[in-house]
């Protein structure tokens, strides 16, 4: 499934949630393979945040 445009908090959780869902599915977040959940979400919210042109920093 596509990820959502814009860079809004909301688009940004739904986007983390699919790319969560889509390794829990497939094991695999794009090109990279997490091993664990916890990396898994880590390798999604850089995603997401990439995507909105967001930094993780304030």
């Amino acid at each position: 499934m596509p990820l959502r445009k814009g860079s809004s908090p909301t688009v940004i959780s739904k986007n983390i949630k699919t790319l969560v869902h889509e390794w829990e599915k497939d094991g695999s977040i794009g090109a990279s393979h997490p091993k664990t959940k916890k990396k898994a979400v880590k390798q999604a919210v850089a995603i997401s945040l990439k995507k909105a042109g967001k930094s993780r920093n304030p």
